[in-house]
């Protein structure tokens, strides 16, 4: 846990926000795999976190802005709990941490709740995302589970939002510590990575590396020579001599700040002439949308930088034609580039996901209306804020069925030269991931150098194995 201050200090301005009401959070339960008693690793919610500090399961918090109270709501540790797990710090000493003296047994969490709600009081939450939640909740407040999400309350995720949105100086240096070991995770990949090995030994490799630090894995690795499959979690190929593996992995510390980094690299030592083509292309993107990215500017025309710089470049190869400013504004680059540039990072990997995009990642200066593919996946639209955390992510995705699809139905054939495009169906993907703090003099790189010229990562790659 950070100092009590830092939590104490958070809810003191959350509730300052919010001015009144009852202040509603729920924790996380464990998880089964199978059966109750073997579990995935619990993580608990991160707005808990946030505010608490305190990675427990079974807990309920409120903040009773009225009554100026603040209550944890768990069970402390029977003597079954002793035997099988040993004695552990009680939940009332963690809950001192966070600067919290009342701790309360999780069954009166619904006396309060009755009776705040007899009195007509507000009270506010936020959309679950887990099952037991819902059912929780749904229990607690008297609703339908399937009304929770529209019943959720509006001003309290936005001041959440905006909270989480603005990184402490405290917590970009835990997220660099997060990017610091995630670049080790990527070295490691890049140095032990061979012709004939299989995608899940390298996985396995990174895997460990991340829990060696003493955290875990942000999300599940992506490590693999199909790079087109933008999450492939499918470890069981072959790694074999001219591919290209894309390693998107990240860690995530002990108090629950993530990196995510994305690198590509040959399974062999050298890239050949056509991968270093696009990963140029890809790389000058990224470049480009690191030029775009100043204080306050909106990250959607960050988003288009990229995907300017992706359509010149496939232009340049005689795989696109045409005006590139009317070929992206029509949607034409989705055929290599199909997601956004980058999200929001901090606490998830992808921030704050669970509070709504149109939370986190727009405002009401910037709504997101569009269904334009390559567009309505853009997480992240809004102003570039000092203090904001976020991802640079272009890539060049090759993905056969889209190219077929798209080529039967004569789309943007104007911007498009389709014969071409079809000798680069065995391509895969190449994908470049760097994290970013802003800050008031401009864009801030987290991390220590990691490999992202092509001389380096062949450097790397001669001397791997």
């Amino acid at each position: 846990m950070f100092q009590t201050s830092v939590y104490v200090e958070r809810r003191a301005a959350l509730a300052e926000q919010l001015k009144s009401g009852l202040l509603l959070f729920f924790g996380n339960e464990e998880s089964p795999m199978n059966y109750a008693d073997n579990t995935y690793s619990f993580r608990q919610d991160s707005t808990f976190l946030y505010y608490f500090g305190i990675a427990h399961p079974g807990l309920v918090a409120v903040i009773d802005i009225d009554e100026n109270r603040e209550i944890i709501f768990g069970n402390e540790m029977s003597i079954d709990d002793i035997v099988w797990m040993g004695r552990q710090q009680t939940i009332q000493e963690k809950a001192n941490l966070a600067g919290i003296s009342q701790l309360q047994p999780f069954s009166e969490v619904f006396t309060y709740i009755n009776q705040a709600i007899s009195k007509n009081r507000k009270i506010h939450f936020l959309p679950p995302y887990r099952a037991d939640n819902k059912i929780k909740l749904a229990q607690l407040l008297n609703l339908r589970v399937d009304s929770l999400q529209q019943a959720a309350s509006v001003p309290f995720i936005k001041a959440v939002a905006t909270q989480r949105s603005i990184k402490s100086a405290l917590e970009i240096t835990e997220i660099e510590k997060a990017v610091n070991h995630t670049i080790d995770m990527h070295l490691l990949a890049m140095r032990k990575t061979k012709p004939g090995m299989k995608e899940e030994e390298v996985a396995a490799l990174i895997h460990g590396e991340a829990q060696r630090t003493g955290g875990n894995l942000a999300y599940p690795i992506i490590l693999t020579i199909n790079g087109q499959i933008l999450h492939n979690h499918f470890h069981g190929n072959v790694m074999q001599e001219g591919q290209l593996v894309l390693n998107d992995s990240g860690m995530e510390t002990e108090l629950g700040y993530c990196g995510d980094l994305t690198r590509t690299f040959p399974v062999g030592k050298k890239f050949d002439s056509r991968q270093r083509e696009v990963y140029s292309i890809v790389q000058s993107a990224l470049q480009r949308a690191e030029a775009a990215s100043t204080p306050n500017a909106r990250y959607i025309d960050v988003h288009f930088a990229a995907c300017k710089g992706l359509a010149e470049g496939m232009k340049a190869m005689g795989l696109m034609k045409g005006d590139v400013d009317e070929a992206v504004a029509a949607g034409a680059h989705a055929l290599f580039f199909q997601c956004g540039t980058g999200h929001m990072m901090g606490l998830d990997v992808h921030d704050m996901e669970d509070l709504g995009e149109k939370y986190v990642g727009y405002n009401e200066n910037l709504k997101k209306e569009t269904e334009l593919f390559g567009l309505k996946s853009l997480r992240l639209g809004k102003e570039l804020e000092p203090g904001y955390v976020f991802t640079i992510e272009p890539g060049i995705y090759m993905i056969p069925e889209l190219i077929d699809l798209w080529k039967s139905e004569r789309r943007f054939e104007s911007f498009i030269n389709y014969d071409a495009v079809e000798k680069f169906k065995d391509f895969s993907g190449i994908r470049l991931e760097n994290n970013y703090a802003m800050t008031n003099d401009g864009l801030q790189l987290l991390g220590k150098p990691l490999a992202i010229e092509i001389d380096e990562v062949e450097e790397i790659r001669n001397n791997a194995y």
